[in-house]
């Protein structure tokens, strides 16, 4: 007797057989998005998180950058004591006053003698320490850390420890004065006007210098030993080395610490106004410390805006010119836009 069998690929009629599980999985399958909805996801996704991090210091920028320089270049057209409405308008009086103002005058003058002192005193110096500093010598991180404490300081406790040196009669420079014959000194140093304006840069000196020195230290170690072997292979001394190696390779750390120089020199303060207060008899005054006795001694508002604002436009015209014609060369290739190109 023979058995019939079916096929296991033929349905009960003889037709194919149906898969449950193919339907199943057919059926269940995810419904994915177009690549381009993927793509603008993914874009708005990246969007989101550069405002997320951009939006906060973009609200603190308008707040406490730009809406007070609005501010000051409004203020500066009205004469205003800084109390109750702005109503006289004076419209160009408080800029055209400022070129007539001798005191004005004499504080670009002190801008500029602490400027050139500073390009080529304290840099220089800065840099033959940071170049002694730089070869091997015992204690060497003692010395780099005693240097560069000073900046650590404020300026306020800076001005208040300088003051006490200072002093007339009992300060440590009158006693040092003393002893090296030079008492004609004595009690001169904040109180001349021919001698507050040396006294005070040898102040920012003794403040600024370190600072300088660990930016060409850090300059000087970025420079490859191997350039500086080929140099004394080919028969370079020690200056033809510096001369004609090390200074050209720290160029760009050279540039940016006399920027640093200038703008710090312009808008000189805190160390200023503890000392003298401008004294005596303005001499060492600077357009920064004229913006504050205007605005919060004298109260005439609308001329310390007119001060701010020249000072504000000194500044950056300097910024603008420099980066465009000093800085230049370091800067390119160090900016690409969309992805390199």
């Amino acid at each position: 007797m023979s058995t019939l069998t079916k096929d296991p690929a033929e349905g009960p009629a003889g037709g194919p057989a149906e898969d449950p599980i193919g339907e199943r999985t057919e059926d269940a399958a995810p419904v994915r998005p177009p690549v381009r909805s993927r793509t603008l996801l993914r874009r708005w996704g990246s969007w989101a998180s550069v405002a997320w991090f951009l939006v906060p210091a973009l609200v603190l920028f308008l707040v406490f950058v730009l809406a007070p320089i609005v501010v000051a270049v409004y203020t500066g057209f009205f004469k205003w004591g800084g109390v109750g409405p702005m109503d006289d308008f004076v419209g160009l009086a408080n800029y055209t006053r400022l070129f007539d103002d001798q005191v004005f005058l004499g504080d670009l003058g002190r801008g500029l003698y602490l400027i050139v002192l500073s390009i080529t005193v304290q840099l220089p110096f800065a840099l033959f320490t940071a170049v002694l500093l730089n070869q091997r010598l015992r204690g060497r991180a003692v010395y780099r850390m005693l240097f560069f404490a000073p900046y650590i300081l404020s300026e306020v406790v800076t001005a208040v420890l300088f003051a006490m040196i200072f002093l007339p009669g009992d300060g440590m420079a009158d006693h040092l004065a003393g002893v090296l014959g030079l008492e004609g000194l004595q009690g001169r140093w904040l109180a001349d006007p021919s001698t507050v304006m040396p006294t005070l840069f040898v102040v920012m000196i003794w403040k600024y210098f370190g600072f300088h020195m660990m930016l060409f230290l850090a300059g000087l170690q970025g420079i490859p030993a191997e350039v500086l072997e080929a140099a004394s292979l080919d028969g370079a001394g020690a200056w033809q080395r510096f001369r004609h190696v090390t200074l050209p390779l720290l160029g760009p750390t050279i540039r940016i610490s006399v920027f640093l120089s200038i703008i710090g020199s312009i808008q000189l303060f805190d160390l200023v106004w503890v000392m003298t207060a401008g004294g005596p008899n303005h001499s060492s005054e600077t357009m920064a410390i004229s913006m504050f006795q205007f605005g919060f001694k004298r109260y005439q508002v609308g001329y310390a805006s007119a001060i701010s604002v020249v000072l504000f436009m000194i500044s950056l015209v300097f910024s603008l010119f420099y980066q465009r014609y000093v800085l230049r060369r370091d800067l390119s290739g160090a900016v690409t836009t969309g992805g390199g190109r």
